[in-house]
């Protein structure tokens, strides 16, 4: 196998991802997280003549990065996952066959110096996807409150020291500002008493920041109902997440959608009148392989969930 380069991007659990799809030729599907193109490329050579694949990314590069692609069946869009009902709406769209999201962060969104998302390169303190609009990671650590700033750090990223990461940070922003990721890195560092072995200090910081810049968690749980919603009967939702939190949305909302709550059991309700299921569950979870983990080693957290329209 060819050496990677620095920014390449190895598209995870994409062999499991697509035949989760179960893509019929004449379809029509959505990869509501281009990347580079690696899952969209796969299920464009699953599709006959007639199929359609339209695919969205906030990204403004993977969406120069998508230009490459030519073909008639595929409709690149430059959107969020709140846009979702919209572009379909705009494309004449109603329903579809399949959606993929894939959530994690692409390798040339971690490996971009300026794109300020890892702490391995001193850069700008950006982190946003989309870098033509929204806060950067800079200025909302420069305008937030002390008690923000610990509930993003402590709630995004799970992490116990999140007091005195942020304590840490709001007397250094008033001292010389925190702009470079750099600065935040060991800011952090020297806040946190222990980590992990193995793992930087930074580690759930940087984690926190992206997915509060980003609004994450916000844009998963507002685009699942409406993927759901769009499904064709038997349409496959495919969601592959990378940490918990956004692993916990993900299986909660498939479990609500396949099993409605009930009434108490001795109030007199027909059967016919009983809340139907949105979805129904497909296997069980799928996760990389050894044999994937050992080639692309950010695969390791990965988890694929399935279901089917009811």
């Amino acid at each position: 196998m060819p050496a990677l380069t620095a920014n390449a991007h190895v598209s995870v659990l994409l062999t499991e991802a697509v035949a989760a799809l179960a893509i019929q030729a004449h379809g029509i599907y959505v990869d509501a997280t281009f990347g580079r193109g690696g899952h969209s490329r796969a299920i464009l050579a699953a599709l006959g003549p007639q199929g359609r694949l339209i695919a969205l990314d906030r990204d403004p590069a993977a969406i120069a990065a998508g230009g490459s692609l030519a073909d008639p069946r595929f409709t690149l869009v430059h959107a969020a996952f709140s846009e979702f009902d919209a572009v379909l709406d705009r494309l004449g769209v109603g329903q579809v066959n399949g959606v993929l999201l894939d959530l994690g962060v692409s390798s040339p969104q971690l490996n971009t110096p300026e794109r300020g998302m890892s702490f391995r390169f001193d850069a700008p303190l950006d982190m946003r996807m989309d870098t033509t609009q929204g806060e950067t990671a800079a200025e909302f650590l420069a305008r937030a409150s002390q008690s923000e700033i610990e509930r993003v750090i402590r709630d995004h990223g799970e992490e116990r020291f999140a007091h005195a990461i942020a304590k840490a940070l709001v007397a250094a922003r008033g001292e010389h500002g925190i702009s470079s990721t750099g600065q935040l890195a060991a800011l952090v560092a020297q806040a946190v008493r222990t980590r992990e072995p193995g793992q930087h200090p930074a580690t759930r910081s940087f984690q926190a920041l992206r997915i509060h810049v980003n609004r994450e968690l916000e844009e998963l749980s507002l685009v699942l109902p409406r993927a759901a919603q769009r499904l064709a009967p038997d349409g496959r939702l495919a969601v592959i997440s990378f940490h918990s939190l956004e692993d916990r949305i993900v299986k909660r909302f498939l479990r609500d959608a396949a099993n409605p709550p009930q009434p108490p059991r001795k109030l007199p309700v027909r059967a016919a009148d009983l809340p139907r299921p949105t979805l129904r569950l497909v296997g069980k979870p799928i996760f990389p392989s050894d044999a994937e983990v050992a080639a692309n080693p950010r695969s390791r957290s990965a988890v694929l969930r399935v279901a089917a329209k009811a």
